[in-house]
């Protein structure tokens, strides 16, 4: 037992010796091996690394890369040599499963995620961003699920606006990047920097970020086109300070061009252009004329055309659909009428609705007769793109005072400044008119009755003047004309806007309530080229159904509301009698001496006050 005891430890200490040596072969054999299989790759792998590195020798972070790759192929041949299979064999065990995902891993290294391809363009790049997300903007880097768990990879980068347009220009509406979060500080940042980095913008809202990778930034060279309003322009100009810094070139585009031959030529360009983008019926020169006409109504100026194209394209397309239901194969100027007529009575409700209490006399607006201390004036109610003039029934009202003229409209908070503003001319005016040798002591009140809105503009202050004028001197207006234009302190009637809205405003009042023959509206003469009526108040005034009249100076405005001459001071300072303006000039000077006795000291000491009762 011994011996056999002896000899087993013998061998056993041969075994282990021969052991060790057997490691050693076999060691020493697999450094052969795979400095083989590395030579052998090496000879495959620099033939090709060779050839790209050629290909891209301009570009040295490419070459470096191509490098990279390359050492990594040699350092990864005995995970290549295990071929990686779309789907792992059924009964496969783990071991092996994991041997062939780190395959597949490796050859997704060697991968190229191409996330922007121009080299189908002939120029550079110009790109139109409709979403301007932070995502959509500067990209992001997708996440797949693996074992229970997010995960990326280079191959998960996506590109962003700023990839695509990289060397070339990018569009955006100013309006959509302020309102998408985060935007707005991520364009600028980009723009600064020169850099497009690829974030993931919700880490920092995260309480839990999930482990991501980190792309370098990419160099940036774009021209950047902000597109929006005049108004947003001019903030974003007083309230950021960088705006003006990485925008630096302003392009203000006109809403409207000249009526001109060449204007008349471009609007007949775009009705071919987008008559054959559609499919649509082709315009006859009258249709043409006809759009032409509404461009011009657009902007309210005989001299203009709109350049507001969407809806001239609106217009456009509407005739066609009128000229195909009527059954005529081209379209012509009645079409083009039907479409603006049918525009107008989807928007129109609240018009009718107003019209309808006019005439029924729920609202009170006098169309005939003659009234002391009452005008009609015409405002311009919006509801949305829609717009139309409205009727307003302006009163005055005075009485001994201290010359001051008190807004109702002002008193109750329903005025804007504007409006304020032109009620305090009003005594300015009289001042220049009636002041230079009596002190006024007259105080007035002026609102527009059933005015339940608020109310902003100074285009009704002629009215409020002649009003006012009206019930100084106790002279009736006629109410079958309605006024509107601003006035100055000097007496000069001013431009106003919305001028066709008010003509046709009344026009359809006085229509609604009988056409006497004598009904019209006063504007001022220099509105007289913003004329761009509706086609049946142009026959109704050829016609001599209705009247436009123009006024340069109140003396004018107000001879055609009394039927009087205004008159002219004389070198003796007075007006010729028999004009209204002496008339008013009378009344003052007597309200003048009523207020001098009412308040001179009586020879007891005490005022000639009334008590109050």
């Amino acid at each position: 037992k011994s011996k056999y005891a002896t000899a087993v430890e013998e061998f056993q200490l041969r075994m282990e010796v021969a052991t060790g040596k057997a490691r050693e072969i076999e060691k020493r054999m697999k450094d052969e091996i795979a400095q083989l299989d590395r030579k052998v790759a090496a000879s495959a792998v620099r033939h090709r690394i060779g050839d790209l590195a050629k290909r891209f020798g301009d570009v040295p972070k490419v070459v470096e890369q191509l490098h990279g790759i390359q050492e990594n192929i040699l350092e990864n041949i005995a995970k290549i040599r295990h071929e990686p299979t779309d789907e792992p064999e059924q009964g496969m065990n783990p071991v092996s499963q994991m041997i062939a995902k780190q395959a597949e891993d490796v050859f997704d290294t060697y991968g190229v995620n191409v996330i922007v391809d121009n080299s189908d363009r002939s120029g550079a790049p110009v790109v139109l961003e409709v979403s301007p997300t932070y995502n959509n903007l500067l990209g992001h880097i997708g996440q797949r699920m693996e074992m229970g768990a997010l995960v990326s990879d280079f191959q998960q980068i996506r590109p962003g606006a700023l990839h695509r347009a990289n060397g070339g220009y990018l569009l955006l509406e100013a309006k959509d990047v302020l309102f998408s979060p985060l935007s707005w500080e991520a364009l600028k940042r980009a723009i600064k920097n020169q850099q497009i980095r690829v974030e993931d913008a919700q880490e920092q809202f995260r309480l839990f970020i999930p482990p991501t990778i980190e792309p370098e930034p990419i160099p940036l060279d774009v021209k950047i086109i902000l597109m929006g309003s005049p108004q947003l322009y001019y903030m974003l100009a007083a309230a950021d300070e960088d705006f003006p810094k990485l925008f630096k070139v302003q392009a203000d585009f006109d809403s409207a061009m000249p009526r001109d031959g060449g204007g008349a030529a471009r609007y007949a360009e775009f009705i071919c252009t987008r008559v054959v983008e559609r499919g649509m019926l082709h315009f006859d020169a009258s249709a043409v004329a006809r759009v032409v006409e509404f461009g011009s109504r657009l902007v309210e100026d005989q001299r203009k055309l709109s350049a507001r194209f969407a809806d001239i394209a609106d217009i456009v397309c509407e005739a066609d659909y009128w000229a195909r239901t009527m059954g005529d194969a081209i379209v012509t100027a009645k079409h083009v009428d039907k479409a603006i007529v049918h525009k107008v009575f989807r928007s129109n409700r609240v018009e009718e609705r107003i019209r309808e209490m006019i005439a029924d006399e729920t609202i009170m607006i006098d169309t005939q007769g003659t009234v002391a201390g009452q005008v009609n004036g015409l405002s311009v109610m919006m509801l949305g793109d829609y717009s139309f003039g409205r009727p307003s029934r302006i009163t005055a009202s005075v009485a001994l005072g201290r010359g001051n003229v008190l807004d109702i409209e002002r008193e109750a908070n329903l005025a804007g400044p504007i409006h304020t503003k032109g009620v305090l001319i009003l005594a300015g005016v009289l001042a220049s008119r009636f002041g230079a040798g009596v002190p006024l002591s007259v105080s007035a009140r002026i609102a527009m009755e059933q005015s339940y809105d608020g109310v902003e503009g100074d285009s009704a202050s002629c009215a409020e003047l002649y009003a006012l004028l009206s019930a100084i001197g106790g002279i009736p207006l006629r109410q079958d004309i309605a006024v509107t234009g601003s006035v100055d302190q000097k007496g000069h009637v001013q431009a106003i806007g919305g001028a066709i809205h008010k003509i046709e405003g009344f026009y359809d009042v006085c229509k609604a309530k009988g056409l006497t023959g004598a009904q019209g509206v006063m504007i001022p003469a220099s509105n007289i080229p913003n004329l761009m009526l509706r086609a049946d108040v142009v026959e109704a005034v050829a016609q001599g159904q209705f009247h436009v009249w123009a006024a340069e100076t109140i003396e004018q405005g107000f001879a055609q509301l009394t039927g009087l001459p205004s008159g002219e001071r004389n070198a003796d300072g007075n007006y010729p009698d028999g004009t209204s303006f002496a008339a008013i000039d009378t009344r003052l000077r007597s309200m003048a001496e009523e207020h001098r006795k009412f308040t001179q000291p009586q020879e007891n000491g005490h005022t000639g006050e009334k008590p109050h009762s």
